[in-house]
């Protein structure tokens, strides 16, 4: 009796053994005495107890890896590039994936240095930000022909960066910086000249409006004092033209001192108040504009 039930439990332990599971997105590698014998699917699977054995198992879920590389651009200037690469294994290719790499993440580095390297030192700092997509296409379509043979499929790779060396980086604002206060300052001199050129143009537009009020002011004086004057002459018959005009520029320099004492900025005034002062006024102005008549002659 001890004896068949040991026998059944050694039976259960082997039919136990036999099978295994392998999850979703997985297969599991069968080797038989060390010698690679099949992929086994997801799911209940059996293999021979103590002959076979599962050597590993190999994911099917895309894997990303993170590098960052260094270099130096053709203008002599370190950059520092995130790279991350996704990457699957092809379900075709399950034996190449397990048994040709034995480090997939290292070996994967190597060949994105290599591409780098290949690309990024005959570009300049500004080439290398203006083709960030592009790098990381050439990255993919060289390193997904390579890596093909090992069973692996690289999805997509992503160039999440271009981290320039800090000087550089510092220098570079100061360049953007400078670039930006020359557009204002053009900006601030070209709305500066703007304004002075509407200023002049506005200035010259109202000196010929003054000059013009100046013309018709004069004419509308000069017809004036000829209208006073025949008026004049009308009314007193016996008056000379050269009395009448004395008479009226008289009355015109006392308006004219009637307007300087109404103004507020007039303190004092002085004047001679006798007759004889108002005839002598009247005689200077006329002698000013006989002297001023010869002179025209």
């Amino acid at each position: 009796m001890p004896l068949l039930i040991a026998l059944v439990f050694l039976v259960a332990i082997v039919a136990i053994s036999s099978f295994f599971t392998v999850s979703t997105a997985q297969v599991a590698i069968i080797t038989r005495f060390g010698k690679f014998l099949a992929v086994a699917n997801p799911g209940l699977n059996w293999k021979w107890p103590f002959i076979d054995m599962v050597a590993g198992r190999i994911s099917l879920r895309i894997n990303q890896i993170s590098l960052t590389m260094e270099t130096k651009t053709k203008d002599n200037v370190f950059v520092t590039i995130p790279i991350s690469v996704q990457t699957r294994v092809r379900p075709e290719k399950i034996y190449d994936a397990f048994y040709k790499l034995s480090n997939p993440a290292q070996q994967i580095q190597s060949y994105v240095e290599q591409v780098i390297l290949g690309h990024v030192p005959g570009m300049t700092l500004d080439e290398v930000f203006a083709s960030q997509s592009g790098i990381a296409s050439a990255v993919k379509q060289e390193l997904d022909a390579d890596m093909a043979g090992f069973g692996y499929e690289i999805v997509n790779v992503l160039v999440t960066d271009i981290v320039p060396d800090a000087k550089v980086k510092s220098a570079m604002n100061d360049i953007n910086a400078a670039q930006r206060e020359q557009v204002a300052a053009n900006a601030r001199g070209e709305a500066q000249k703007t304004l002075i050129v509407k200023q002049a143009e506005a200035e010259a537009e109202s000196n010929a409006l003054q000059g013009q009020g100046i013309a018709n002011q004069r004419k509308a004086i000069i017809e004036g004092l000829q209208a006073s004057i025949e008026a004049f002459q009308k009314g007193v018959g016996d008056t000379s033209t050269a009395e009448v005009m004395q008479l009226v520029l008289i009355t015109q320099y006392f308006d004219m001192l009637k307007s300087i004492g109404q103004t507020d900025k007039t303190n004092t005034l002085f004047l001679s108040h006798s007759p004889s002062a108002v005839k002598d006024v009247g005689d200077q102005i006329m002698q000013a504009m006989i002297v001023a008549d010869r002179a025209k002659g």
